[in-house]
């Protein structure tokens, strides 16, 4: 495990992004697994500021985002598909067509979880996988349970979870209650994994991480599992490692 700690934001995300456009422009066909929410969208915008700069082409690079709700539709201003659009897609140029995200409209869902497993290993395994870390430990929509699914499943999301992703939504009440995500078996194929985690209210599911027994009450835990995982993390949420 490769643990980065910043005193400064700007410089953890550029820092994350310079790990995604170095792979970019050593193998511009790279595999990139990508994640929403607001701890990646600093590094965002530097990578579209390094793309805009000259620094780094993205039009052989294929991506695969790690969910998307149920239910909500793709132009909804929550939806994953509008997030990146916002965040990168509409400011880089990567082909829409090499964009993928599950498709939580599909009229089959578990027949979109196995298409969309298909499309990432006829792509081959995925070069990088950006993450972030929710307050329960969940890594995707990867909930603690007893049980983890290996590969893209649907998942009905835990009260915190809704908690958590109230506010971007008018109320709870407006939070998808389920969401189709990869399982830990795709994240844990990737061949480097990019872990971040901002903020004091993360220190502790950091710690326990990190740092804890591996087991399914913290799914991000077996992430201690994957030879080649690289961890950034604000001063805040480093604060209760050793």
């Amino acid at each position: 495990m490769n643990l980065l700690v910043f005193d400064d934001n700007e410089k953890l995300n550029e820092a994350g992004a310079n790990i995604i456009v170095s792979l970019v422009q050593t193998n511009p066909r790279a595999v990139l697994g990508l994640a929403t929410g607001g701890t990646p969208v600093g590094i965002y915008e530097q990578v579209v500021r390094n793309y805009k700069q000259g620094l780094v082409s993205f039009r052989n690079a294929v991506s695969y985002n790690l969910d998307e709700y149920v239910g909500l539709p793709e132009d909804h201003p929550e939806s994953y598909h509008t997030y990146m659009r916002q965040h990168l897609f509409d400011h880089i140029d990567l082909p829409w067509a090499n964009a993928h995200l599950p498709n939580g409209n599909a009229a089959d869902p578990d027949a979109e979880c196995a298409a969309y497993d298909e499309m990432i290993e006829r792509s081959g395994q995925i070069d990088l996988q950006l993450l972030g870390i929710g307050h329960n430990g969940h890594i995707g929509f990867n909930e603690p349970d007893t049980d983890l699914v290996r590969g893209t499943h649907v998942v009905t999301l835990a009260e915190e979870t809704l908690k958590a992703n109230a506010r971007y939504f008018d109320s709870i009440d407006d939070v998808p209650k389920r969401a189709i995500t990869m399982g830990i078996g795709s994240i844990l194929k990737a061949k480097t994994i990019l872990l971040v985690i901002r903020g004091a209210d993360k220190a502790e599911i950091a710690k326990r991480a990190l740092t804890g027994p591996i087991t399914t009450d913290v799914p991000a835990s077996l992430l201690q599992t994957h030879p080649r995982l690289t961890v950034l993390l604000d001063r805040a949420a480093a604060r209760l490692l050793p």
